[in-house]
């Protein structure tokens, strides 16, 4: 990479897959990946904005549902190589498993004081009614937005996508068909992309720029999420929880974070906090948090040594374990880190 053009601000482009790098094979009507270093021909517009744009694009490109722990640490090493030489990041990515990627990198980069932005596309960017281009130009323009001040507007990990900027560690994909593909359901939005961008500055995180940013390259995948639901049967979570080398379950409640009030249920949960097995409470709706001490069904899952998720997001809280998983840190340690706010993932009154 080369270092940034002082005469303008500097955003590196990161392609790492997905639709909005797709055309149409015009024989076979298949979506193929296309070359990034034409990305001029189909966005023209970029060409308008006064800004240095690098290029850095995966090869092969992935298919986000083929995204793993080792495509994040991948993508934590590209912006840390990086970090001194750009204003900013866009990452583009497939929309799937974005909200995943998004959560990881919001606790990979810690003290991260530079924007990272993840977009894509519903459309490849090669077709008419592509929301691709709108999205992509939105993106750069706020990786690259400072203040008077010359430092970033925006600090953090987070998604642009139908002109909503939303907090990564707080989105959910809820729609397969149209654009507004994305949700922070519990987190108001960060900016809003219309006649101009407007951010919600009190909400935007600020970081200690007096400390460097801290990259982290280690996770573990010994963890697993599962949903309660009515019948749920006894074999089933005794397997989940019985799974070789398991260390975390995030367990997906009903309604404020209530479970059935079985009796060989509890008994797994306490069976799995005894072998140090952490057990995450988060809620099966989309609104709200989980709150335990509420109902008696809750404070069963208490006593049986479950943790609060609060109002985690599974992509946030299953990359989270993973994160702390992976760092050597005595379970008690894990257990309160879960309970505490990171990088703005969970709301704490």
């Amino acid at each position: 990479m080369h270092k940034k053009n002082t005469a303008s601000r500097s955003v590196l482009l990161i392609y790492t897959g997905g639709t909005i790098g797709m055309i149409e094979n015009p024989e076979t009507g298949a979506l193929e990946s296309f070359n990034f270093d034409h990305l001029l021909n189909y966005v023209p517009e970029l060409k308008r904005f006064n800004y240095t744009i690098e290029i850095y694009q995966f090869n092969p490109p992935i298919d986000s549902s083929d995204m793993e722990p080792s495509d994040w640490a991948k993508l934590v090493e590209i912006i840390s190589d990086n970090y001194d030489h750009f204003d900013g990041f866009v990452i583009l990515h497939g929309t799937d498993t974005m909200s995943y990627t998004a959560s990881a990198l919001s606790f990979m980069l810690e003290n991260l004081g530079k924007p990272v932005i993840l977009t894509g596309s519903q459309l490849p960017i090669g077709m008419l009614r592509t929301d691709g281009k709108e999205n992509l130009i939105t993106a750069i323009e706020i990786a690259a937005a400072a203040n008077p001040d010359g430092t970033p507007v925006v600090s953090e990990v987070c998604i642009l996508f139908e002109n909503s900027l939303m907090r990564g560690n707080r989105t959910t994909k809820v729609n397969a068909e149209n654009f507004n593909a994305f949700r922070s359901y519990n987190f108001p939005i960060l900016a809003h992309a219309g006649v101009h961008i407007k951010y919600e500055t009190h909400l935007l995180r600020k970081p200690d720029l007096s400390r460097p940013m801290k990259p982290h390259y280690l996770l573990d995948a010994n963890v697993v999420i599962f949903t309660l639901f009515p019948g749920i049967r006894e074999e089933a979570v005794s397997a989940i929880f019985n799974a070789p080398g398991l260390r975390a379950v995030v367990m997906k409640t009903f309604g404020s974070g209530n479970a059935p009030q079985k009796e060989w249920l509890i008994r797994l949960l306490k069976e799995a906090t005894k072998k140090n097995i952490i057990v995450i409470n988060i809620t099966q709706c989309l609104i709200g948090a989980v709150e335990m001490e509420r109902y008696k069904t809750g404070h069963q899952l208490l006593s049986a040594g479950v943790i609060s998720g609060y109002d985690s997001t599974p992509e946030s809280a299953i990359t989270k374990l993973m994160f702390l998983l992976a760092h050597g840190l005595p379970v008690d340690d894990i257990r309160k880190r879960m309970n505490s706010n990171i990088a703005g993932e969970i709301t704490k009154e």
